[in-house]
Parts: structure tokens; sequence; C-alpha cells
């Protein structure tokens, strides 16, 4: 008699032979009808108890929360809902769990707020809505392996701890072995750093891009997809402290080529979902019609979840250049009323989410790239254009959360690009190896960063990034 899990059982016809399944109890009624969930789906298992021949003090036990293990025939079921059931032979209790602290936990029938459930993180997953946004999550990961490795990319692991700030924004978080109470000081009184591990300052990464070039400048195409970290102190349900990120560099890729590649990876990586995360996406999106019921109509979705993810399959992404964006955004109603919190009246204007979400949702109504940005305001690795004053950036704007990937061509041309490091004030001392490449078989080469939590949280619907990642890490918050 072989462990089976609920999905298994559930796809089975009746064999009427003895199964074996674990799990914890969702509901336990009229001493006679447990379901049962083990976390391997959305749906629960009937398993139907004869009272008659189970003692008193066990079926006392079988409470919401509890762990058990039963086993027993599985035959054809009498209720709606599911075609099988497990007549239960054999009960065994595993983790009892007290009626009275489950009603003051997630466990409990009453709905929660998701800010609550972020208060109990290591039990929210036992929650409907946070066991099919992690079971989602995890076969996204999985497709983004599948994706590249399908076509031909090496998996390289970027380092997490590093000397060099790849955005060059500052926010990072330092790591030391140093004594934070009594470091050691240099003669003009600053931390001497030198005493320390790695005797010199080191973070934690905000990206492996750069360090992804040096590979792809010998491996052709590679790809990192691992933790990253930013300092940066933004309280908002568009960014996380610790993130995880996807990062593909290609060899010989020119702009172009980088567009399509991030078009078609992240069709590939959705239509993965739709297919293999059917049950738990039909559930989150029930979940938002739900919650839709209660916004004013003109705020209400024109299309529920799983039509959004399929016209991101349906659509080709409408590519358009900054400048063009910004002359529809200076000329849109919501810019000459004022409604825009940053006003558009130049062309060299950072775009902020609104601009991009007025951009995807109302004009255009499709998924859009823009391309060519203003050199100052985009990162000192991106190509200058011949113009002087662009650059061959490229950012994939989605309905809902705006930007999901930020890539460019690299700039390969070592003149130029150490130019722009001095203009730039980037110690190109520590970025010696970077430049470096540039003197060693020097090639047009591109790639772009996609934030995994965005992409999850797209494909969920989830209002808020915190609750697409297991424990987020916030300002103020790294409990668990």
């Amino acid at each position: 008699m072989q462990d089976k899990t609920i999905d298994e059982l559930l796809k089975t016809e009746p064999t009427h032979h003895d199964v074996i399944v674990s799990g914890w109890v969702r509901s336990f009624r009229s001493n006679r009808f447990i379901a049962l969930n083990d976390g391997s789906t959305i749906k629960t298992l009937q398993c139907v108890v004869d009272f008659e021949n189970f003692e008193e003090e066990i079926l006392k036990k079988i409470t919401v929360g509890a762990a058990i293990e039963v086993s027993g025939i599985l035959v054809e079921s009498q209720g709606q809902g599911q075609t099988v059931e497990i007549q239960v032979s054999k009960l065994t209790i595993l983790g009892e769990a007290n009626p009275e602290d489950v009603k003051l936990t997630i466990l409990s029938p009453k709905r929660h707020s998701l800010e609550t459930l972020r208060e109990q993180a290591h039990l929210r997953i036992r929650t409907n809505t946070f066991g099919a946004v992690m079971r989602t999550r995890s076969k996204l990961a999985f497709a983004v392996h599948e994706y590249f490795q399908k076509n031909g990319f090496n998996y390289m692991h970027a380092p997490i701890i590093t000397g060099s700030d790849a955005e060059g924004a500052g926010e990072m978080f330092r790591v030391s072995a140093l004594d934070a109470k009594n470091p050691p000081l240099d003669e003009n009184g600053n931390v001497n750093y030198k005493e320390d591990f790695f005797e010199k300052e080191t973070n934690l990464t905000v990206s492996g891009q750069l360090e992804a070039e040096t590979y792809a400048m010998a491996l052709g195409k590679v790809y990192t997809f691992g933790p990253t970290f930013r300092a940066e102190n933004s309280n908002t349900s568009r960014h996380l402290a610790e993130f995880w990120m996807i990062e593909p560099e290609v060899a010989f890729n020119d702009l172009d080529a980088n567009m399509d590649l991030a078009e078609d990876f992240i069709k590939y990586v959705v239509n993965y979902a739709l297919e293999n995360c059917a049950d738990d996406l039909e559930f989150l999106e029930n979940r938002l019609l739900e919650e839709e019921k209660n916004k004013p109509q003109d705020e209400r979705s024109e299309m529920n979840l799983r039509e959004k993810l399929r016209f991101i399959l349906e659509n080709n992404f409408k590519r358009v250049s900054y400048t063009e964006a910004i002359e529809i955004l200076k000329r849109s109603k919501p810019n000459q009323k004022k409604k825009f919190k940053y006003i558009i009246d130049e062309w060299g204007a950072d775009l902020q989410s609104e601009h991009e979400r007025f951009l995807v949702e109302k004009h255009f109504k499709c998924p859009v790239i823009l391309f060519d940005y203003p050199a100052n305001i985009k990162s000192f690795y991106m190509r200058l254009n011949d113009d002087g004053k662009t650059v061959r950036a490229m950012d994939v704007l989605f309905p809902g959360i705006g930007e999901i990937v930020g890539g460019s061509q690299r700039e390969e041309r070592y003149d130029v690009l150490l130019q722009k490091m001095k203009t730039m004030n980037i110690d190109e001392k520590e970025l010696y190896w970077y430049l470096d490449l540039r003197k060693f078989g020097t090639a047009v080469h591109s790639g772009f960063g996609l934030g995994f939590e965005r992409l999850v949280q797209f494909t969920t619907g989830m209002g808020n990034i915190r609750d697409v990642i297991p424990y987020p890490r916030t300002p103020g918050n790294a409990e668990f």
C-alpha cells in the first residue's frame, strides 16, 4: 500500500483498493466527513469516517488544523465536486491542533486580511489563497529554467556578496564582520575596512548583470536567477528589500533581439502557468471577482485574471520610443488636467508607475515596450545612441503593475564606456574587470532583468508584492 498525494488520488478512478494519505484537516462535519488537504492541490479529499467504529477520544482530536494519516478504500464519491473519496478504516492523529488556538489563527473559517496573515507568515501558507499563490510561484520558477534550458542558455550563479554597485544608486546592504560597536578606525577616524573580512567595503548584490556579462562573453547565452537586495526605503505594494531576479545576457544580441527575447520568454512562462496551474488560477480568479464586487463599477477590471493572462499571449507587445511616449503623455487628459501626481512637461522626465500604467491600460491597451531612453536617467552600462543623448534601453510595461522588465544593449565600446563611467563618478578601478571585457574580443551584447515577484504578482492577480514571496523583507520588517 503506497502513500499518494491528494492531487494524485483526485485524478485517479475509484480503485476499491486500500490507500494511505496524510494531510491537515480543513473541516470535520457531522462526526463523519473529513475534508483533508495536503498542499499538493487547492482541493480537499473527502474522507468518510464510520464514527461507530472509532473511539470518541480520537474523534475529538480531529479538529481544524490537525495533522492526520488515514487509510482506507478509494471509492466513488457520493458527494458533489469530486469523483472519489476514502472510506476510512484506520485513522492516526499525527499532530493535534487545539480548537481554541485555531480560532485565533488563520486556520479559522473567518476571513482574515492579507495584512493580518503577514503577521503569521509561518501559518499563512495553510490558507487557500497562499497555497494557490505559492504553488503557482513554484511552477513559474520551473518554467523560467525550462525556457532558458530549452533555448541553449547556461545557468550561472552570480555572487551574492559583491564590491560593486551595478545600478549606481548606492542603495545597498553592507556586509561586514567588524565589531559594530567598536570597529577599527584609520588615521582619519573612518572605519578601516582593510581590517574587515574581505579587506574592503562589500555589499549584498543589487544585480548579477555585470558578472553575467562576463560569462555571456565566453559562453554566448547565460542567465542568472537568484536573490537580490535593495536598501531602498520604499513602503509600497511594488517594492521589496529582498527579491529574486531573472537576468539573461546574450552575446551578439542587439536591442531588437533583446526585446524579442523578453516577449518570447514572458509569453512562455505565462502560458506554462495557464496550462499547469489551472485549479489555483481558477480559485485566485474567483477570489478577485469576489473582491471586485465591493468596488464601484468603473474601478472593476475589464478582464478577469485568466483573460488577462491570455491577453498577454494573444497580443504582440507594442514597441514605442521614449520620445513618442512622452508626446502621448504630454497630450493626455490626466496630464493636461493635472491628474497625474508627476506632471509631464518636457522631454527627459523619468517616467513613473502612473505614466507607465496609463500607456498600457488606457492608451495602447496592450503590453508596451518602451525603448531609447534619455542617457542621463539610465545606468552607465547602456549603449549610447548616435544622437549622443539617448541609450539603447528598453522597459516592458504590463497592465496593473507597470514595469516588469528593464534591459538594454550594453555599451561594448571601451572608450565610450570609460567616459560614461567618469561622467557618472563610477570608480573605474573598482570595475577594471568590467572595462577589461571591452579589450578582449568586444562584441555587441544585450540583456535584461525581470523581478520574479512582479511576474508572480501579475500571474496570480495579488495586489501587493509582499503576498507573493514566502517571507517578505521590507523597511522595519525582518521577522521569521
